[in-house]
């Protein structure tokens, strides 16, 4: 009988209660922070994406496979700094990042020419995303004061103020960059409360 109980209550009850309860108060995060574009869903601001054309800012590498940004197979590369495969690796993306950029002399931030632990991180640093800045300007015919100013009416700032670095989420900054005048619907915004740049563009 205990078991059966138990059974009811920890199988079908409790899991129904939570469901219920997520779905409610937590719709988006229970549904995976999914972002939409005209109604049909684009990605997740949880887990990052594989961006290669130089009109698009560039998230960090992935080392998931077999593809980049793999969700079912997050995974790190375990290669130590000692590594000669890590310093090949890492000499072939500063050579990409110069060749898209030619005329960039600023030091190339370490993010984007190394992948996180988990191969799934959206985010890329202030750093990573100001130093891409100058090619998007130009890529798009754009002043780089308008690329610089997205970049900080995008920036995550620190967790209560005091954990972590401010960050920017890379697939929120490509979608004002692709849609600068369609509805994006970000997970936790209604419409009406987007930043003015993503409603209607700079």
């Amino acid at each position: 009988m205990m078991l059966l109980v138990m059974t009811l209550v920890t199988g079908i009850i409790y899991p129904l209660v939570v469901t219920a309860f997520a779905e409610v108060f937590f719709h988006d995060q229970a549904n995976g922070s999914l972002v939409y574009h005209q109604g049909k869903p684009i990605g997740s601001v949880l887990i990052g994406q594989s961006f290669q054309d130089p009109k698009h800012f560039w998230s960090r590498p992935s080392a998931t496979s077999p593809a980049p940004y793999n969700a079912s197979a997050s995974s790190g590369s375990n290669l130590g700094p000692s590594n000669g495969d890590l310093v090949k690796q890492v000499e072939a993306r500063i050579q990409s990042l110069k060749e898209a950029d030619p005329d960039n002399t600023r030091p190339v931030p370490v993010d984007l020419v190394t992948s996180s632990a988990s191969g799934l991180d959206p985010h890329i640093s202030l750093a990573a995303a100001y130093y891409q800045a100058p090619r998007i300007a130009r890529v798009h015919g754009w002043p780089k004061e308008a690329v610089d100013k997205m970049i900080r009416e995008n920036t995550e700032d620190r967790f209560v103020g005091i954990i972590g670095e401010p960050v920017v989420n890379v697939l929120k900054l490509n979608l004002a960059l692709d849609f600068p005048r369609q509805e994006i619907r970000l997970p936790g915004y209604h419409q009406d409360e987007l930043p003015e740049y993503m409603k209607y563009g700079n």
